[in-house]
C-alpha cells in the first residue's frame, strides 16, 4: 500500500507543480552528462570510442541510482524522499504544457509560433513545417513521451522502487542526448541508446496496450501488431502505432532531419492530425494514467 501511496503523491505533485522552474536535475545531469562527454570521449578508433560510451553511461548511472536506493529506505523519511524522488522522474505536467502551447499557437493561425513551440519537443526540423505537419509532429510528442515521461517511469517505479525509476528517468536521458546514428554518436552513444531500448521493451508495450484499452482496442491493436515493426525503433513503433490507432489518425510518414528527408512509415489510419487532435492525444494519456492507477489499487487490495 505505501508504493500505491507515493505513487498517487508523486502524480499529484507533478499534475499540480509540474517540473521545478529552476535548478531541474534533469538540467543539471544534462550538464554533468556534456561534461563527462568531452572528457571520455576521445578520438580513437571505434573501439575504444564504444568503450568510453559504456564507461561514460556506467559512471552517470551507476552512483545516483544507488543514492536513490540509500534516501528511499523503509522509514517515514525514505518514503518522503521516494516521493520527491518519482515527482522528479515524472514528466506528465510538462507534457501538457508543451503540447498546449502548440496547439494554442495553431489555433490562433500563427504558424511561426508553432513551429517554434514544437521544435521544443521534437528533434526533426520545423522551418519549413506546415500547419499538419505540426500536429501531426506534437501528436506524436505526446504520445511517445507518454511512454517516457510517464508510464516507462511508474513501470520501472513499480519494479525496483524509486531507485529504478531514477535509473530509467537518467537512462532515457542519456538516450536523448546520445542515442543517436550519427557519426560523432554511432559508438559512443551505442550503451546509451541500447539501455534504454531494453529498459523500455516491457513498458513500451504496457503502454500501447494501455492506448488500446483508453482508446478504440480493435483499431489500435491492429496497427500496433501490423505497423509497428517498421518503425526504426520498435518500442516507439508500438506505442506510436497503438496510439495512433486509438485515436484513428494516420501518423509517421515523411519528415525531415538534420536537412535530410526520411521517408517514415505511416503509422495508423484514418484523418491527417488537426489541433484538436493534440488535446485528443492528452487526453488518451491521462485516461491511461487513471487506468494504471485504478489497476495498481485494485491489485494492492486484493493482495492485501
Amino acid at each position: 500500500m505505501n508504493r500505491v501511496l507515493i505513487l498517487a503523491l508523486a502524480l499529484g505533485l507533478d499534475a499540480v507543480l509540474g517540473e521545478p522552474r529552476r535548478a531541474h536535475p534533469l538540467v543539471a545531469f544534462g550538464r554533468m552528462a556534456q561534461r563527462v562527454e568531452r572528457h571520455l570521449y576521445g578520438d580513437k578508433g571505434d573501439f575504444w570510442r564504444w568503450f568510453r560510451g559504456v564507461l561514460a553511461v556506467t559512471v552517470l548511472l551507476v552512483p545516483f541510482t544507488l543514492v536513490a536506493a540509500v534516501l528511499t529506505g523503509p522509514s517515514p523519511a525514505g518514503m518522503a524522499a521516494a516521493v520527491v524522488l518519482l515527482y522528479l522522474a515524472l514528466g506528465g505536467r510538462s507534457l501538457v504544457e508543451h503540447a498546449a502551447r502548440v496547439q494554442t499557437a495553431l489555433v490562433a493561425e500563427d504558424l511561426r509560433e508553432a513551429r517554434i513551440q514544437v521544435s521544443r519537443v521534437v528533434s526533426r526540423d520545423t522551418a519549413d513545417m506546415m500547419p499538419t505537419d505540426v500536429s501531426r509532429a506534437a501528436v506524436e510528442s505526446v504520445l511517445e513521451n507518454g511512454n517516457d515521461a510517464v508510464f516507462g517511469a511508474l513501470f520501472w517505479f513499480l519494479l525496483a522502487g524509486a531507485p529504478g525509476a531514477v535509473l530509467y528517468r537518467l537512462a532515457n536521458t542519456l538516450d536523448a542526448m546520445w542515442g543517436y546514428r550519427s557519426p560523432r554518436y554511432l559508438q559512443f552513444g551505442w550503451a546509451a541508446a541500447r539501455l534504454d531500448d531494453l529498459l523500455n521493451f516491457i513498458p513500451a508495450r504496457l503502454t500501447a496496450l494501455t492506448y488500446a484499452l483508453v482508446g478504440r482496442p480493435a483499431d489500435a491493436i491492429r496497427c500496433w501488431w501490423g505497423q509497428a515493426r517498421q518503425w526504426d525503433s520498435r518500442n516507439a513503433g508500438a506505442v506510436m502505432a497503438s496510439g495512433a490507432g486509438a485515436l484513428q489518425l494516420c501518423l509517421g510518414g515523411p519528415a525531415v532531419y538534420q536537412g535530410q528527408l526520411h521517408n517514415r512509415p505511416v503509422l495508423g489510419q484514418g484523418t491527417c492530425p488537426q489541433p484538436r487532435d493534440i488535446a485528443r492525444a492528452l487526453t488518451l494519456v491521462r485516461r491511461g494514467i487513471l487506468l494504471w492507477l485504478a489497476m495498481i489499487t485494485a491489485g494492492v487490495l486484493v493482495h492485501a
